[in-house]
């Protein structure tokens, strides 16, 4: 009987659910587009009943359509949207509120508050982290002191809290495992990834949150427990979880020291991994972990810009430039050069390296030439830029020039855009044959829990190339087009009173 993994990719704009092989071959998959709720101007939630009920829906649409019984998974592999909070009922299960997800910036004072009163460099030292309502312990504080009654509710034991992860583990399981990944922990502001736990010092300071409501901490390729018979025909082991980024790092093969990806799904994501140091930044990257396997934690350096895919998203669903996403790279191709136009995507405010959660987007450069072809262009442009930034930084911090960049995620099948991010990196690009390495990530994690592949190597030697973008652009050229693009930014951010002016990188 052939086995296969099942990943379940639960992420910030829909829920999938992908089968593998053991040559890493996609045999199956399904997906469901997840609302997004906006209460607010820089409010962002989700339904966590939504997510549950699209979880439960994609996982026995694949195995359906395959028809594939549930004996024939040998297991469960979780990857998730990081960051993102859910408070539940320990009884009930039923969560108090809507899940805050990372992109959500109501917390921005309270982080600002923390930062005046000089915590910021304690919490980085003890996280790797920056003090930015991107991660989750003001918005789990937020939860606890907003929603009615739920700060006594905490207190008493009667609540439980997680990443998405952590909720669907948890009802995954019948409501029997309360638990987390080593990644996933590693984004919360309150886990210390050295000496590897829930740091008490760091649960007072975001606003004494109980310990009682926080899971325990796993490695990423661990025995979870078992689902619940009666959601798929019979109990699946859940093998592995791992946050969404550290899952794509994994899944293109990142395995040495050195070696990096970028993702560009949602926002755009890059990773080097930093191997058993956890490599501290001084331009404003983070210093995460990547995930645990066999007893050994890899540490990774990461930048994270907000918006990549969601600007195109902005671009056709906002402003209906376009009605499908493939269509960016005709428009792109057909706009004038001479046409500088830069959109800067500060939806949710500005990650890394900039960190302004109150800047906000702008498209600036435009005249009365300007079209609908060269504002396209500029979004594309604008996640290349990002990730020149993003390298940039890095580079800054010590890391040597890659000889390539491994990417992945929807905008991947845009070829204009890799074209263009190979001429502003000044470094060959290359496509995976299998683009969706986040699921794949995750399945590995569960894969090599359980035997499924034997080893990191077992599993990356099924790695193949899909395409390479050699650059096409001078140097020179390169460095001006993106001295523009940082020109434009620094237009953008915001320095109100009484908030921090230092936004800019170093």
């Amino acid at each position: 009987m052939e086995r296969f993994i099942l990943a379940i990719d639960q992420g910030t704009t829909s829920t999938r659910a992908i089968l593998f092989d053991r040559q890493t071959n996609p045999r199956g998959s399904a997906q469901k587009e997840l609302p997004q709720i906006f209460p607010n101007p820089g409010w962002v939630e989700h339904d966590p009943e939504e997510i549950w009920n699209a979880t439960v829906e994609v996982c026995r649409e694949v195995l359906n359509k395959q028809n594939i019984a549930a004996e024939s998974v040998a297991s469960i592999g979780i990857t998730n949207q990081r960051e993102t909070v859910v408070v539940w009922n320990k009884v009930t299960g039923k969560p108090i509120h809507n899940a805050l997800v990372w992109q959500d910036r109501r917390t921005a004072e309270h982080c600002e508050s923390l930062r005046s009163e000089g915590k910021e460099a304690l919490v980085t030292e003890k996280t790797g982290l920056l003090l930015d309502p991107y991660f989750s312990a003001t918005k789990l504080a937020w939860l606890l002191d907003n929603v009615e009654g739920a700060r006594e509710a905490a207190e008493a034991g009667e609540l439980l809290a997680g990443t998405i992860d952590c909720f669907l583990l948890w009802r995954l399981t019948g409501n029997a495992v309360h638990a987390t990944d080593i990644s996933n922990a590693s984004r919360t502001l309150l886990f210390n990834i050295h000496q590897k736990n829930w740091d008490a010092e760091l649960l007072e300071i975001f606003g004494n949150i109980p310990l009682a409501v926080l899971p325990e901490v796993r490695p990423t390729a661990d025995s979870f427990g078992k689902t619940d018979p009666e959601l798929f025909g019979a109990s699946i082991p859940i093998d592995g979880m791992i946050g969404d980024q550290q899952a794509a790092t994994f899944g293109q093969g990142c395995f040495s020291p050195g070696s990096l990806k970028s993702t560009y799904g949602t926002g755009c994501f890059v990773l080097m991994n930093t191997g058993e140091e956890a490599v501290s930044s001084n331009n404003r990257m983070l210093t995460t972990i990547a995930w645990q396997v066999n007893g050994k934690v890899t540490y990774a350096m990461e930048g994270s810009a907000f918006s990549a895919g969601s600007t195109m998203q902005w671009l056709r669903d906002g402003l209906k430039l376009f009605d499908h996403a493939s269509e960016s790279a005709d428009l792109a191709a057909e706009s004038d050069p001479a046409q500088r136009v830069h959109l800067i995507p500060a939806f949710t405010g500005l990650g890394a390296p900039w960190w302004d959660p109150y800047a906000r987007g702008a498209i600036l450069g435009i005249t009365r030439d300007t079209g609908i072809a060269d504002i396209v262009r500029a979004g594309l442009e604008a996640v290349c830029f990002q990730t020149r930034d993003l390298l940039d930084a890095m580079a800054l911090d010590g890391a040597g020039q890659p000889s390539s960049l491994r990417v992945d995620g929807g905008m991947v099948a845009n070829d204009w855009t890799m074209q263009f991010l190979a001429n502003i990196l000044g470094i060959p690009v290359e496509r995976p044959s299998v683009t969706e390495t986040t699921a794949l990530g995750a399945a590995a994690m569960a894969g090599l829990q359980c035997g499924f592949w034997e080893s990191e190597d077992d599993f990356d030697a099924h790695w193949r190339l899909n395409a390479r973008f050699e650059p096409e652009l001078p140097k020179e050229r390169r460095d001006i087009l993106h001295r523009e693009w940082t020109q434009a930014v620094q237009r953008t951010l915001s320095k109100p009173l009484g908030k921090s002016a230092d936004n800019c990188p170093k």
